[in-house]
């Protein structure tokens, strides 16, 4: 028996070490101080004169992710990301602004705990991978590198968090596959939902959803393609498309006789994105573009028949949606130390925005279109940690108010085991 046992825990010591190198564990977390030169007054917009020279300040801990990966071998893996945002979860009131400033209570107190991935990929070679589970949706530069390292902002670049999901992840297949210089990925996954477009953020909410499940009675369509043909620089293109009406619980036969008959809301989005990155000079910039279908139609029916305690804002939803963004950072520290792991970039950013382009028929909303520019520094005093510190500025259309902020953050992304 004392030789079974020796034996055993041999086996066991032999088999460890082996499983432990098949293991991934990694991460990445922000922590955000603001102070913002502005009101945060629900009527900031509609009566801009009676709050100018207001102002307030926002802690935060905007994303906080773990990764655990493991491969099986024999070409087997899996990927898992749980991401708490806000520091947690509970209860919240909040004021909308679209809803004559009515209060609303909404079950997200401090933010939202999400399982942001977990998918199963098998790997036949690195040309070819089927991957099937809940995973990250790659339209666009910020969802496809949305961790805190590889913006110098303080906060996610706001064109693209605006008017797109972010981080867009959802459930459905995936083909992907890399080559020297290329790399490919096309997903099927569940719909958005129409009814969770709105007219200031477009389609961002619509990958969400208020149940316990995701309704997938329409689907959408997703295809990525990066060239990596140039030293140092990434070219990409992305795109979405599928149908958002009807695309909730529970499921409506629309019949032939109905004003909704033929109300199929296609969305499509189509994005290009691009990064340099040099030894002391880093380059990115995005722009994208978002259309939806009946969106006129859309909006009539959010108003009109969305129940009073629906889980749905009856905001009206645009026909289109905009963002264009560009940043660039250069790393000074040389000019004063050689020969040293550290880094101090200046940066600056550049975006413009618009998450409301109306239907006909639909008002125009002025205070949707947005010009911000953001000024600032990055620390690395190792490469898996930033400080941040930044001013930003929002510019609005004439009669609204400006809105200027000052940042501070702190961030990390690293992997502890791989």
């Amino acid at each position: 028996m004392k030789r079974f046992f020796i034996i055993l825990f041999a086996s066991l010591a032999a088999l460890l070490p082996a499983a432990a190198q098949r293991l991934t564990v990694g991460g990445y977390g922000e922590v955000a101080l603001s102070r913002n030169f502005y009101s945060d007054n629900v009527y900031r917009y509609s009566s801009a004169a009676s709050h100018q020279g207001e102002q307030h300040g926002r802690f935060d801990i905007p994303h906080a992710v773990i990764y655990l990966g493991y491969d099986f071998g024999k070409g087997w893996s899996m990927q898992t990301e749980i991401e708490f945002e806000h520091t947690g979860t509970g209860a919240a009131a909040e004021k909308e602004f679209e809803e004559a400033g009515e209060w609303e209570t909404e079950v997200e107190k401090g933010g939202e705990v999400e399982l942001e991935q977990l998918w199963i990929q098998k790997s036949f070679r690195p040309e070819f991978n089927v991957r099937v589970g809940h995973m990250v949706v790659p339209v666009g530069g910020l969802n496809n590198a949305h961790e805190p390292l590889n913006f110098f902002t303080v906060y996610r670049p706001e064109g693209e968090s605006t008017i797109l999901p972010s981080t867009w992840h959802d459930t459905g297949i995936s083909l992907w596959g890399r080559t020297a210089h290329w790399r490919y990925e096309a997903q099927v996954i569940a719909g958005l939902d129409a009814y969770l477009f709105n007219t200031e953020n477009f389609i961002k909410n619509g990958a969400g959803s208020p149940f316990e499940f995701k309704a997938a009675n329409q689907l959408g369509f997703v295809a990525r393609v990066d060239n990596y043909s140039v030293e140092n620089l990434r070219l990409s293109l992305s795109s979405f498309y599928g149908r958002a009406f009807n695309n909730t619980y529970p499921y409506e036969v629309i019949a032939e006789t109905s004003r909704y008959a033929g109300v199929v809301g296609r969305t499509a989005v189509g994005a290009f994105d691009f990064e340099y990155k040099g030894r002391r000079f880093i380059a990115r910039g995005n722009a994208d573009y978002g259309y939806v279908g009946d969106a006129a139609m859309i909006s009539y029916m959010k108003r009109n028949r969305s129940a009073n305690n629906a889980p749905y804002k009856k905001s009206a939803v645009g026909k289109g949606a905009m963002a264009f963004g560009c940043e660039a950072g250069y790393d000074i520290l040389p000019w004063f130390r050689q020969g040293e792991e550290r880094q101090l970039f200046v940066f600056g950013r550049y975006e413009y925005y618009n998450p409301f382009i109306p239907d006909a028929g639909e008002e125009p909303a002025e205070w949707t279109v947005k010009n911000r520019i953001a000024v600032g520094l990055n620390y690395f005093p190792i490469p898996q940690i930033a400080v941040k510190a930044e001013y930003s500025h929002r510019f609005l259309k004439a009669g609204y108010n400006p809105e200027p902020s000052v940042s501070l953050g702190i961030c990390y992304m690293a992997f502890f085991k791989r």
